[in-house]
């Protein structure tokens, strides 16, 4: 039995447990996808980060864009993010969106919305996290989101471009929240309890997260991020940790090469896994059997990590 890897370029990836690999190409039509989400049915959801929400089935043959959806600010890199499933979707018909919100006057920032399918639009949609402070930037708005064994909700967060709000607890930006799966703040996350902190906040010093996933054999949540020029990490996620960003980082000033904060380690700051440099520019992330399977945008490959 073949098992498949969806991929936004739009075409089923067939891997077996060797080298061997099969692309089967489902439609070119789509603009700029950046999610997918496979319902019960075969078909599947896919975002364009324009701002549409559409379904695909198997044979290519594209929805027109479903209603229903919140305003949406189609800005830089911001813009309709990601989709995933409820775990119990099949009882619950669930499902929750990412996006880049907001207007010129307020500024923008990621959104997440729950929301049931119906026919050919959502229902019932509820905004259940709002990112603050917002950013009159366009970028670094993060948007993965992924469900963890037991139930709760991670949404990761770019820093916005304004790097230095990756290392304050005041501010979401730049951290992994983790919610119940109707927005309630679970008691034991790791800084409810501190003045000033945003209580959502799972984990923080991050730059711009963009893959987000279970490890189904451990439970554990990992984490890729974009890196500056270089310094692309791979990061297992634990609770109430700092991941650096800006202090420490493997990657360089774009255009001077320059060191970035106070080098490659500091003692309270996690180490990642992995890091690539130069950037691949990493993308989706997928774990198949024992393997970590990471999209890369910047050299259009899909890279396979063996984990030990």
């Amino acid at each position: 039995m073949k098992k498949y890897l969806s991929v936004v370029v739009f075409c089923f990836v067939s891997l077996a447990a060797t080298a061997d690999y099969q692309i089967d190409i489902v439609t070119k039509q789509l603009q700029r996808p950046w999610s997918l989400a496979f319902l019960p049915d075969g078909r599947f959801l896919v975002t364009e980060r324009v701002g549409h929400l559409r379904i695909v089935d198997q044979q290519g043959l594209i929805s027109p864009p479903l209603g229903g959806l919140p305003a949406i600010a189609v800005i830089g890199q911001g813009g309709l993010l990601d989709v995933i499933l409820h775990p119990d979707f099949v009882n619950n018909q669930w499902l929750y969106l990412s996006f880049a919100a907001g207007d010129a006057k307020r500024g923008y920032s990621t959104e997440v919305v729950r929301a049931r399918l119906q026919d050919d639009r959502l229902v019932d949609s509820q905004i259940i996290f709002q990112a603050l402070p917002k950013s009159q930037k366009g970028h670094h708005f993060g948007g993965r989101l992924a469900f963890d064994s037991m139930g709760y909700l991670f949404i990761s967060l770019g820093d916005r471009g304004e790097r230095d709000e990756a290392q304050k607890l005041s501010s979401h930006n730049g951290s992994i929240i983790r919610l119940h799966d109707d927005g309630r703040i679970p008691n034991d996350n790791p800084f409810v309890n501190r003045p000033n902190a945003k209580s959502e906040i799972y984990s923080y010093g991050h730059r711009n997260i963009q893959g987000l996933a279970m490890n189904p054999s451990t439970g554990v949540m990992w984490a890729h991020e974009h890196g500056p020029q270089g310094g692309d990490e791979i990061n297992i996620i634990a609770a109430g940790k700092n991941y650096g960003w800006p202090v420490v980082s493997y990657g360089a000033e774009y255009g001077s090469g320059l060191k970035i904060g106070e080098g490659t380690r500091k003692a309270g700051m996690e180490q990642p896994v992995h890091y690539w440099d130069p950037s691949i520019a990493p993308s989706g992330m997928a774990f198949f059997q024992n393997d970590l399977l990471v999209g890369a945008l910047k050299f259009q490959l899909l890279a396979r990590l063996q984990l030990q």
